[in-house]
């Protein structure tokens, strides 16, 4: 859902207004907070909109079954009920105190303060309310820090921390996203004060993190500070490269490209195939993303050192061996570490070739190398492989005549 700016706006979201209205009856009050009132204050996209409710979780269910609306009890323990309508989903919450924190999970009372609620959040951004007459609730400075788009934690910066230590990679998420100028001194001072509880995280959620800073408009930045703390290499299993990844965030501007959070980790993190086991593990890489990484790495050993960008020919054969996406985020990291401004032409035109040119596919398979006469098994690969290495060697040609000369030669020398 994306309603038009401004937090009022959200009041008229499909849907939002019915589940508001249901639980802002009977001595209930109940309130959107966090992220969507504070997208909406900036003029950004509501992807969610969350509710906070005076009513218990029983009493919730209970309006939302004689409604006809339905309810999941999501995470009925710590107070939270999903409710369905107008085609969305509201994620429902009873106000709640902390009464106990371990690090990471809270232990939690319901309450009925709105400003108790707000003071439990992290970032005083995040703790504004919109009530259903369309006012915003602010608790904490954090319209005054919304608008100088500071990231400061509520109260005591390291009992926030202590509270859970997940906000220490949230507080330069949030910074990438939505903060500028300096990091908050105190928070930063905080966060290097309690990075012995980084340990405590899971690997998921360290991934989740990672993955929405590096996407974030001030992503750079947020990474220096970061790795200036000592904080990032924590989390990525060995040294980031900060400068590396504010080059490439250039190139990818000037090739208009959309943000591309796994490009962007290449750039902080990868440089040989060793670099992507250790994240695999540090961030628990998909299949997906490790294979694309090592594609990567075949590209980069190959063109590392070099500032001109590779000729039409060389970006071929990395079509064929790695494919587009491979050879374009390689081409991108390399033209980052070389010394050609980020709209250097001869880049400009070897983005466009990669974009423009067809991947070659050998026009060889097994079938072919069998009917001449060699056995099904392991010599079909070692005649393939021999093939290929031929067929690049001599431009990827299309010449039947010449194809058929390369597939005779590669059977001979497997024979």
């Amino acid at each position: 859902m994306t309603p038009p700016p401004g937090p009022a706006a959200l009041l008229k979201a499909p849907g939002a207004g019915r589940v508001l209205a249901l639980l802002s009856s009977g001595g209930e009050e109940a309130r959107i907070v966090g992220g969507a009132v504070r997208n909406a204050l900036l003029s950004r996209a509501v992807t969610d909109i969350d509710i906070a409710t005076t009513a218990l979780p029983g009493e919730i269910l209970a309006r939302a079954k004689k409604a006809g609306m339905r309810a999941i009890p999501t995470g009925i323990k710590h107070g939270t009920v999903t409710l369905l309508a107008g085609g969305a989903s509201f994620e429902v919450t009873t106000l709640r105190e902390d009464i106990e924190t371990d690090g990471r999970h809270a232990k939690v009372r319901f309450g009925r303060d709105f400003r108790a609620d707000a003071l439990r959040r992290d970032f005083t951004v995040n703790a504004l309310s919109l009530d259903t007459e369309g006012r915003v609730h602010d608790y904490t400075g954090g319209l005054e820090d919304l608008a100088a788009r500071k990231i400061r934690f509520i109260g005591d910066a390291r009992q926030r921390i202590r509270e859970d230590y997940l906000r220490i990679p949230r507080l330069f998420r949030f910074h990438a996203q939505y903060g500028a100028g300096p990091l908050d001194r105190a928070a930063l001072e905080a966060s290097i004060a309690g990075r012995a509880g980084l340990a405590h995280l899971s690997r998921e959620r360290i991934r989740a993190e990672i993955f929405k800073l590096l996407g974030g408009a001030n992503a750079a930045g947020a990474c220096r500070d970061m790795s200036d703390a000592g904080l990032l290499g924590l989390l990525l299993g060995g040294a980031p490269n900060p400068a590396r990844l504010a080059r490439t965030i250039e190139v990818e501007a000037a090739r208009k490209s959309p943000a591309d959070a796994l490009l962007r980790l290449a750039a902080l993190r990868v440089l040989i195939d060793e670099d992507v086991a250790h994240l695999r593990d540090a961030l628990r890489l998909t299949n997906e993303e490790q294979a694309h990484l090592r594609k990567v790495t075949l590209a980069l050993g190959q063109w590392h050192g070099r500032g001109a960008a590779p000729a039409d020919d060389e970006l071929r054969v990395f079509l064929f061996l790695i494919g587009r996406a491979g050879t374009l985020d390689a081409a991108s990291l390399i033209h980052a570490a070389g010394g050609a401004p980020p709209d250097d032409e001869t880049w400009r035109a070897a983005y466009d070739f990669l974009r423009k040119a067809p991947e070659p596919k050998l026009p060889f398979g097994g079938a072919e190398i069998i009917s001449r006469g060699i056995t099904a098994g392991p010599a079909i690969g070692r005649v393939l492989k021999t093939l290929q290495a031929q067929w690049i060697r001599a431009g990827f040609p299309k010449d039947p005549a010449q194809l058929a000369k390369l597939l005779e030669e590669a059977v001979a020398e497997g024979k």
